[in-house]
C-alpha cells in the first residue's frame, strides 16, 4: 500500500529543502569571495556576504514585481513567479546564514540546526525570543547560556532537543511568514510598475532584518578565521608539488 503524503507534509518537505544548504556549497561561496583577496579579514567577508545577500533579495523582489507590468505576463503569471521568487529568497537566506555561521567558526552539518537558525533569523526579534523559549521548554529548564543566541541554536543546544525545537519553530514560522509573504505576493502582482517598488522594498526590508538578526545572533566577526574554516579556505596544493623541496632562498 502506497502512502501519499498530505499537502502539509509535502509543503514541510519543500520548505526543508529550501532552508538547507550543503556545507561544501557554503565553503565554496566563502572561497569565491576570498579568491584573489587573501588579505580579507573575517569582518570584510561578512560585510561582502551582507551586501551580496541584500542586493540579491532586493533585485529578485523588484524583478518579479516589474513582471506584472508586462502585458505578456499579467497578474496571474506574476503571482506564480512571485511564489518562485519566495523560494529564491529562502534559499538565499539559508546560504547567507550558514556562511556567516562558518565565518564565526561553527561548522553546520546538522540540517535541523541550519533550518532552525534560518527561520529564526527571518523572524527577527520574535525568532530569537522563540528560540530561547522553546529551548528552555524542551530541555526542561534554562538552556546553556551563551553571549549570543545563534551559538545556542547551532552548537550548544543538546542534540536530543534540536528536533523538538525545530518542529515547533517550523510551525510558528509557516504561520508568520505565510501571512507576510501572502500580502507581499499580492503587492508584487500590482501592475503598471508599482509592484516592482513594493516587491523590491519589501524584500529589502526583510533582508535587512535577517542581516540585523545575524549580527545579534553571533556578535562581531572574529579577528582571524577559525582553524575549522581556515583549512578549507587554504589554496589547494597541486599533487605534483606535494612533498617537493622549497626553492632556494635568494
Amino acid at each position: 500500500m502506497t502512502i501519499v503524503p498530505s499537502k502539509n507534509e509535502m509543503f514541510s518537505r519543500t520548505l526543508d529543502r529550501m532552508l538547507s544548504v550543503q556545507r561544501p556549497v557554503v565553503l565554496a561561496h566563502i572561497r569565491g569571495i576570498r579568491k584573489g583577496k587573501p588579505g580579507l579579514a573575517p569582518a570584510d567577508v561578512i560585510r561582502i556576504l551582507e551586501r551580496r545577500y541584500l542586493a540579491a533579495v532586493t533585485t529578485g523582489g523588484a524583478l518579479v514585481g516589474a513582471s506584472s507590468a508586462i502585458p505578456a505576463v499579467g497578474t496571474v503569471a506574476s503571482v506564480a513567479l512571485s511564489a518562485a521568487e519566495t523560494a529564491g529568497f529562502l534559499e538565499a537566506s539559508a546560504l547567507f546564514a550558514q556562511s556567516v555561521t562558518e565565518v564565526h567558526g561553527i561548522a553546520l552539518n546538522d540540517p535541523e540546526r541550519s533550518r532552525t537558525l534560518v527561520m529564526a533569523l527571518i523572524l527577527g526579534g520574535a525568532g530569537s525570543e522563540l528560540v530561547e523559549q522553546l529551548a528552555g521548554e524542551v530541555v526542561g529548564g534554562a538552556p546553556t547560556r551563551t553571549a549570543f543566541w545563534g551559538e545556542m541554536v547551532t552548537k550548544n543546544l543538546p542534540k536530543s532537543a534540536v528536533g523538538g525545537v525545530a518542529k515547533r519553530m517550523r510551525s510558528y514560522f509557516i504561520k508568520r511568514f505565510a501571512a507576510r509573504e501572502g500580502a507581499s505576493i499580492i503587492g508584487r502582482a500590482i501592475p503598471f510598475g508599482i509592484g516592482a517598488v513594493i516587491g523590491g522594498a519589501g524584500n529589502n526590508l526583510l533582508g535587512r532584518r535577517v542581516i540585523s538578526s545575524s549580527r545579534t545572533a553571533f556578535g562581531p566577526a572574529p579577528a582571524e578565521f577559525p582553524l575549522i574554516l581556515s583549512a578549507h579556505l587554504a589554496p589547494a596544493i597541486p599533487p605534483q608539488l606535494e612533498g617537493a623541496p622549497l626553492p632556494p632562498q635568494l
